[in-house]
């Protein structure tokens, strides 16, 4: 794949003003506060997975509407005090096994790994259904027009809200420090970060809680909608193509349900410092809608670029990267 969007330096100042709607802070207030209120105390079990250097808990905690979500807990053993990375999946995979996730508790953090309501059955597997969605354990893809005509039903609505509480139950870990937190994650998972830093400023936490110290969002998803899908034809983009093929008449409203969870409003709540990184042949996640959010990030923030990557954009080589950033922002 060839460069096909924007020239590099237009890529670096690209800010769309994407409208905001009227109702958006008052949306997720209310969503994140409902689930609070129907929110359990997480629950640790310890796992023996023969790492003698590490601890490993299989985790519930309570995420949308109150819904039992999974999630990994590994951290260094026996360690307290510890900066935690809350870690947020791509599109169509799970939290996995243990194995795929020893590389920040190698590094001497803890690692937090939320499992995504629904999937978890393409490229790693997941343990958790979406009761709302209809489904009672994980599928295939598509997710992107679950509920697409109304803000309240769409997916990404309890996903989001899963994300945030993930942050509130990783605080609680065995050995985590609370004032320490990191999220971060690929692709989907990146842009789920970039949704939980948002709803973390825009709505609190609780008040042992610190903000995020920062946000780690490689090649993210989720992003400057209606640009992604105008842009690229690949999927999960083009299953939003797909259906206003089909709802000629339903495109507008499909869109501003779309609005509600579009990464650059997210970002422009999001104060912490964060580390993106971008592949500027990323046919999956175009470069223009990767850059529209970082310009769009409230906060300090940094740029990787991987001139001639796809989607997989920095892949190992971006992990260093990583690590000098939380020992800036995390020590």
């Amino acid at each position: 794949m060839a460069y096909f969007d924007l020239p590099l330096d237009e890529l670096r100042v690209y800010k769309p003003s994407i409208p905001k709607p009227g109702n958006f802070d008052s949306f997720w207030k209310n969503t994140i506060a409902e689930s609070r209120s129907l929110a359990r105390d997480p629950q640790f079990e310890p796992q023996e997975w023969g790492f003698p250097l590490l601890d490993v808990y299989d985790v519930s905690f309570s995420g949308f509407a109150g819904q039992s979500i999974k999630a990994w807990y590994i951290r260094p053993k026996n360690r307290e005090n510890l900066p935690v990375v809350v870690s947020y999946v791509g599109y169509g995979g799970g939290r996995s096994l243990p194995v795929d996730h020893l590389r920040y508790p190698a590094a001497g953090y803890g690692v937090f790994v939320m499992d995504t309501r629904g999937q978890g059955s393409v490229w790693s597997q997941g343990d958790t259904p979406d009761l709302d969605g209809g489904s009672g354990s994980p599928q295939i893809p598509g997710f992107m027009t679950r509920g697409i005509l109304n803000p309240a039903d769409y997916y990404y609505r309890r996903v989001f809200t899963d994300a945030l509480l993930a942050l509130e139950a990783a605080a609680r870990a065995p050995g985590a420090d609370s004032r320490r937190l990191v999220v971060g994650g690929g692709s989907q998972g990146g842009g789920i970060a970039i949704a939980a830093a948002g709803l973390a400023a825009l709505c609190g936490l609780p008040r042992d809680v610190d903000q995020p110290r920062g946000a780690m969002p490689d090649v993210p998803f989720l992003c400057n909608f209606q640009r992604a899908v105008g842009l690229v034809d690949t999927d999960p983009y083009g299953e939003i193509r797909r259906f206003c093929v089909t709802h000629r008449n339903r495109i507008d409203q499909a869109f501003e349900t779309l609005s509600y969870f579009d990464g650059l409003h997210f970002a422009a709540q999001a104060a912490v410092p964060a580390l993106f990184s971008v592949g500027l042949m990323d046919t999956i996640c175009p470069p223009s809608t990767v850059f529209a959010a970082f310009n769009t990030w409230a906060g300090s923030k940094q740029m990787v670029e991987y001139p001639y990557n796809d989607h997989e954009g920095g892949g190992s080589h971006h992990f260093s990267a990583q690590l000098q950033f939380l020992s800036s922002v995390v020590g």
